[in-house]
Order: structure tokens, then sequence, then C-alpha cells
């Protein structure tokens, strides 16, 4: 049984992530313990658990320590592959975060997975149309193919999303992603629940008086109804060869137009460091690249790429190459015999 120390480095819910998905892949048991020890609210928070619970249900393996706040799991990976689950989160848990964990184990022969519940938009998560606009395409470049569907989207506090997901088999293809290329143009995305009309309008022209500057600028607003209101905005860069994007969420009391800068910023802040994948893209790729091989530039090497980077090392064994500081961009590559 591999041990993973859930306190190493960011020592977050992506260890947890990470580690379950990578046992899936390789069969090898693991033990998870200090879960999210460094946080407010140590343990397994909702989309943890339920990731991991959809995991174990896809592979037919079996889960120790699985209850909410748990600091210790233990996942004994099986062999029985289905090819489609359904994963209930009565919480306002994330949505992005519970695909995680399940993207890479599904891709072994094809799945489709259902999702009822959760948020589509949160905090320190990545949000659905990030998903759809960045990190699918940049993995596409890797051979891995997914579909995400949003029949319906949530927010916090109630939750409430639904979505239906198609993932493709997969065979690993090194990736050479260094070099981005021109900028095709940039696409806004902005979505607020019918209850709060014109939110979505004014989030893209906060964000549209900086991102201007770069070019073209294309925006889709959407207003779907939601069991509670809420609201979040991405910024998706499409590049010759890659894409890059950034986000932020709305809040009660925060003006829509100060969530919509707030994004253009962070996006303006990773066109300028020339990489091909953002900083989000770059700690989420981490296990797709073990397995494929290859080389990336990133617009910030961050604790949670590095933390990653143990966690894939520990079940794969290849040792990666990270060149450049923490905080600043630089290149990871990963060399497959």
């Amino acid at each position: 049984m591999i041990e993973i120390d859930g306190s190493y480095g960011s020592g977050g819910g992506q260890i947890v992530r990470t580690a379950a998905a990578l046992a899936c892949i390789t069969g090898k048991s693991v033990r998870i313990f200090n879960i999210r020890a460094k946080r407010p609210k140590p343990g397994l928070m909702p989309q943890h658990l339920f990731g991991i619970r959809a995991l174990a249900e896809l592979c037919g393996g079996s889960l120790e320590g699985d209850y909410p706040g748990s600091t210790e799991v233990k996942f004994y990976p099986g062999e029985e592959f289905k090819k489609s689950v359904e994963v209930s989160i009565p919480t306002a848990g994330s949505v992005g975060l519970v695909l995680q964990t399940l993207f890479l184990p599904s891709s072994i022969r094809g799945a489709e997975i259902k999702i009822k519940g959760g948020a589509t938009f949160g905090k320190f998560a990545p949000p659905i149309p990030y998903i759809q606009r960045i990190l699918l395409p940049v993995l596409s470049r890797f051979g891995f193919e997914a579909e995400v569907r949003v029949e319906r989207h949530g927010f916090y506090p109630k939750g409430g999303a639904e979505l239906e997901v198609s993932v493709g088999r997969w065979s690993p293809e090194p990736i050479e992603m260094v070099d981005r290329g021109s900028l095709n143009g940039i696409k806004v995305i902005s979505v607020a629940s019918s209850s709060l009309r014109g939110v979505a309008d004014r989030q893209v022209e906060g964000s549209k008086k900086i991102l201007e500057k770069l070019g073209r600028v294309t925006a889709e607003c959407e207003y779907p109804e939601s069991v509670c209101p809420g609201s979040g905005i991405v910024v998706a860069g499409d590049y010759e060869n890659s894409a890059l994007g950034s986000d932020a969420l709305g809040e009660p009391g925060k003006r829509a137009e100060i969530v919509g800068r707030e994004a253009a910023e962070k996006f303006l802040k990773f066109h300028e460091s020339g990489a091909a994948l953002d900083r989000h893209a770059a700690d989420q790729i981490i296990p797709f690249l073990a397995l494929s091989g290859g080389r990336v530039s990133v617009a910030e090497i961050t604790n949670h790429c590095l933390t990653n980077i143990w966690v894939t090392e520990k079940f794969l064994g290849a040792k990666f190459e990270v060149t450049g500081e923490r905080g600043r961009p630089g290149e990871i590559s990963i060399h497959i015999d």
C-alpha cells in the first residue's frame, strides 16, 4: 500500500483526488493520512468524499474512512470498470473537483458520468466553463477526449447542478506544449442565475475594458434557472497551439463589474507570462503528462503543481524535471522510455 501524507506541500484536497485517481489507474492501494491538515477545516469535504466514492463505484473498489471530516482514508481499487456512474452531491460541493477525480480513471475504458447536485461555480475550484473551454482543449492535445454538458448550473449555498459527461478511451500521446503561438481571440463566458438579470452583462463589461487591448473579444452571457442565485465568469484565450483561462466568482455585495475585472486581470497576467498553460491547468495536467511524456511551459510554478508532481511520482516512479523558480513562469517535462 502506498502511503501519502496529505499535509505535504500545499496540503489540500488535490492530494486526495490525484492519489485516488492514480491508485485506480495503477491498481495500487493507497492510504492517505493527515488529509487537508493545513486547512481551517481539516479532513474530507463533500467534493472529495463524493468524488472518491464515485471512483470506487467506477472501478469496483472499496474504501475505509470515507466519511465527512475524515483525516485518513484507504482506497483499494478494483478491476471491474463500469461504463457509467452516477454521482449525487447533496451540497454545493464543486462539480469541477469531482470531475478532476474521475476524468483519468474514466478514460481507461471510456465512461458516461451523470452528476446531480453540487456547484458549477465555487471558491478555489475550476468552474465548469473553464473545464469546457480551457482544460479539455488542452488535454485533447494529449489525446484525451471528453465532453461536459450542463443541464443546470448550481451555485453556493444550495448547489443543485445537473451535468452529463462523456469520457472517451484514452491512448496517451507525447505532448510538446511550450510555444503557445499567436492569440486567435478571447471569449468571455459570463453566467448569472435568472434572478440576477443584468449581472452577467455587467461582468462582461468589467472584463472587456482590460481585455480589448489584447485584440478581439467576444462574449457569451447566460441566465439559467438555478436552485439559488449566483454568478461567475470565465475568460478563455484561444491560441494557435494552446488555451489559457482565468475566472472569478460573484459574491453578495460585490459589484459585477469588479468580478469581471478580476478575471480579466488574472488572464492578462497569464498572457504576459508567454507560457502555454495558465497556473491552474499546470497542476491539473500533471498526471496526464506523467503517462504521456513531453514538455510544457507554465505561467507559474505553484506549490499546488509541485505537490501534484510529488504525488504522481509516488505512483508512477518516473521523475519530472522542473525548470524555473516557484512563483515564476517555467517548464515541466518528463521522459517516458
